[in-house]
């Protein structure tokens, strides 16, 4: 009995390694808004306390490693974790990112995503357009992803720039 117990839960653990195959969580910020211009997908920003909080964990285990979320996220938005964790360390260049981030989304609890549209300004400035928010919702994948959808329903990406046509050379007529 041990042996089959064992064995489902390590083929249990594969699948599970499986789903999160291929998906990039990105962590810093500006990466992550270089690859939502560049995909035109809206950002996903995942607050989580990953070595403490229950629920975040809760969220990852039911949704995240899913095959389901897998095969969603890839076309629909760009992943970022920001971390508040108690005992992993972490750079104090992302702990200061995250808490900025933390203030300027105005997030108390955990897990809280946000989806939001990142537009560069003229100036360089980037501005962060809130699209909306949830957390953990019971009912695993499919519920969340029906949830999330609703959410997403709100982002148009912007026109890609049209391809700059490079004037023609024309040679000099000789009088």
């Amino acid at each position: 009995m041990k042996k089959i117990l064992i064995t489902l839960l390590l083929v249990i653990s594969g699948v599970t390694a499986n789903a999160q195959e291929g998906l990039k969580w990105y962590t810093d910020i500006n990466k992550a808004i270089e690859a939502s211009q560049q995909e035109q997908k809206p950002l996903f920003l995942f607050f989580t306390g990953s070595d403490w909080c229950g629920w975040c964990i809760r969220l990852q285990n039911e949704v995240f490693k899913t095959p389901e979320f897998t095969a969603w996220a890839k076309d629909h938005a760009i992943l970022v974790e920001l971390d508040y964790p108690r005992r992993t360390p972490q750079s104090e260049g992302i702990k200061a990112q995250n808490g900025q981030l933390q203030q300027m989304f105005k997030v108390e609890g955990y897990p809280k995503i946000w989806f939001v549209k990142p537009t560069v300004k003229g100036d360089g400035k980037i501005n962060l357009e809130q699209l909306g928010s949830t957390g953990y919702l019971a009912g695993g994948p499919s519920v969340w992803i029906t949830s999330a959808n609703k959410i997403l329903a709100n982002y148009v990406a912007d026109p890609k720039p049209a391809p700059v046509a490079k004037p023609k050379k024309t040679k000099a007529k000789k009088a």
